[in-house]
């Protein structure tokens, strides 16, 4: 890691240094060296050593072969690493450089590329600023191919990136509308470059802060006005341009493009002179800088000169237009070996990434079987156990149907015996007690006072015990409320449930409902859906606590079940096969199911259930 840095260090250095002599080429070249000497630089460190080297020859040096060689020796390593930006970022370099070389459908390739790698990446701020740029690049290429519709749409894809970047970008956004609005102007629609042009010029600090950028736009905007046949500001947006540029010592691409401007101004309005004198100083600026500015120069002095200075620059301008054409050739050919060298790199690790594709591929078929499999095998034990829990079910279904009928059969035989025995009391014990009082009472007719006053207490007596009789006769007769022997049930589910699930709890019933009147069927459904409700308390709330309520309310018995645990989103539960369960028996016997929770709040079930 300590080497890496420090090799990026020094690239860097390096790079600086050549910014400020870019005339001497002998550090660039110990770099190199040390680049294929050592053994211990990771890979990634080399090809950012290739970008870095790449990126010098293309911004200091008219070396553009060479940075393209050295581009694609950092986009073959960038490949290889998957290393998505720092490979966006060489394609956009190269797509620069073919641009700048008139391989204009090279470069479109080359930033359709780097787009796509970018959109596969999480928007950054550095992804936002690099897919900005390759689309200004894009909206220029189209501008030289003439096809101003996707021009003018790329560049306002580029201008809606670079506002949304942090920071002042005043600048570079500049730099894309002057773009868009030269787009206009190439389109002949004047009034909206000339628009863009004011859009720019109007901002205020840009000719102080930007001279150079103010000069260039002010130059555009001016042209703009001659094309468009509005003379009344010309040539004086041209001079106040140039000063600016002479004021900055700013003698390049500028300085060269607005003497052109002029001459071609001057030579409209028939001054030859002045035209002459303009397009001179451009041919001659240009000649130290820019060789297609020299040929626009050559080309404008053919048609301001007259005879056979006009036909000696002509002849130059052939010369000079054939000799471009033929290095323009020369290049894009080094370029296409370039590629095809990685072409063929690029077939190689296709045939590698397919092979690797099929060992993939039969490695997720074998696992996908072997999860099949598993999935078969584990679903048929599943079923296994859930038939035996429906058979288990079934069975502890028939034998509360038998505990149940077993109850009713002794309720009638405790029926019968209770009237038989009401019917003793009231036919045999009372009927002979009836007569001794009657008895008792013809003897009140002896009139000594002490007969009379034992006679009383005797019948008094009997009349006492005749009530006490009659009472339990009535007693005995009105049967008590069998249904007792059901809650007596529930009580030891629960009781039973909640011990094994170590639960407390809380059981309420309602002495007002005559079990009597509920049928066998919905008994059994009752039980069972309190049984159910407490097994997923257990299974899923982590509850430590249940309130079991029997109630009823106009004829209709209310279930409540409510724990303490964890609830749940009623909304996205799965419905379980205990639920489905619950369902299907409240569905049997005509009730309702309602069922209410919160995370973190308990559930409450609320079953309905009508006695009839």
């Amino acid at each position: 890691m300590k080497l890496k840095f420090f090799f990026v260090v020094v690239i860097g250095f390096i790079s600086y240094s050549f910014s400020q002599k870019p005339n001497d080429l002998k550090k660039i070249d110990s770099v190199k060296k040390y680049i294929y000497n050592s053994k211990k630089i990771d890979s990634l460190s080399i090809a950012e050593a290739h970008y870095n080297i790449a990126e010098f020859y293309r911004k200091t040096s008219a070396l553009t072969d060479s940075a393209f060689y050295y581009y694609h020796k950092a986009e073959k390593l960038f490949k290889e690493l998957d290393a998505k930006y720092e490979l966006a970022l060489t394609l956009y370099g190269i797509a620069v450089i073919q641009k700048n070389e008139k391989d204009f459908i090279g470069s479109e390739v080359a930033s359709v590329e780097a787009l796509t790698l970018l959109e596969s990446l999480k928007e950054t701020e550095d992804i936002i600023r690099l897919k900005s740029f390759v689309y200004n690049n894009l909206g220029i290429v189209f501008k030289e191919l003439d096809q101003y519709a996707e021009s003018v749409k790329y560049f306002n894809k580029s201008i809606e990136l670079k506002k949304e970047l942090k920071g002042d970008n005043k600048y570079i956004i500049d730099a894309t509308i002057n773009n868009l609005a030269n787009t206009y102007k190439n389109a002949q629609q004047y009034d909206l470059a000339i628009n863009y042009y004011k859009q720019i010029l109007e901002k205020k600090g840009l000719r102080k802060e930007n001279p150079g950028m103010y000069a260039l736009v002010l130059d555009n905007y001016a042209n703009t006005l001659y094309l468009s046949k509005q003379y009344s500001q010309l040539p004086d947006l041209y001079f106040k341009a140039l000063k600016i540029c002479d004021s900055i010592d700013h003698r390049g691409y500028t300085s060269i493009i607005i003497n052109q401007h002029i001459a071609e101004f001057y030579n409209d309005q028939g001054k030859k002179e002045l035209a002459k004198n303009y397009a001179y100083i451009a041919k001659d600026i240009s000649e130290k800088y820019h060789n297609d500015d020299l040929l626009k120069s050559l080309l404008l002095l053919s048609k301001i000169e007259e005879g056979d200075a006009a036909a000696k620059h002509l002849r130059a301008y052939i010369n000079l237009n054939d000799s471009l054409q033929k290095n323009e050739r020369i290049i894009r050919n080094k370029f296409a070996r370039i590629r095809f060298e990685t072409s063929q790199l690029e077939r190689e690790n296709i045939q590698i990434a397919k092979e690797r594709m099929w060992l993939l591929i039969i490695s997720v078929v074998l696992i996908i079987a072997s999860f099949l499999l598993y999935l078969v095998i584990n679903q048929r034990n599943k079923n296994k156990e859930l038939q035996f829990i429906q058979t288990q079910q079934a069975t502890n279904e028939e034998i509360y149907n038998l505990m149940l009928s077993q109850n009713e059969s002794i309720e009638e035989a405790r029926a019968i015996e209770k009237k038989r025995i009401s019917q003793e009391l009231h036919d045999g014990i009372l009927g002979r007690l009836f007569g001794t009082r009657l008895s008792l009472d013809s003897l009140n007719f002896n009139s000594s006072e002490e007969a009379i006053k034992t006679r009383s207490q005797y019948i008094n007596e009997l009349q006492v015990i005749e009530q006490d009789i009659r009472k339990v006769s009535h007693e005995l007769n009105t049967d008590f409320v069998s249904g007792s022997g059901f809650i007596d049930i529930i009580k030891t589910l629960v009781e039973t449930q909640t011990l094994v699930y170590k639960l407390d709890y809380k059981f309420e019933k309602d002495n007002s409902i005559d079990w009597d009147e509920v049928s066998n069927k919905k008994k059994i459904h009752i039980y069972r859906i309190i049984q159910e409700t407490l097994h997923n308390i257990y299974k899923h709330a982590n509850a430590t606590f249940v309130n079991i309520s029997l109630k009823l309310n106009e004829n209709i018995i209310t279930l409540k079940i409510e724990d303490n645990g964890s609830g749940f989103d009623v909304n996205k539960a799965k419905s379980g096969i205990g639920l489905k369960n619950m369902n299907s028996r409240i569905q049997d016997i005509h009730g309702t199911i309602h069922i209410t929770s919160k995370k973190d709040s308990g559930t409450i079930v609320t079953i309905e259930v009508p006695i009839n």
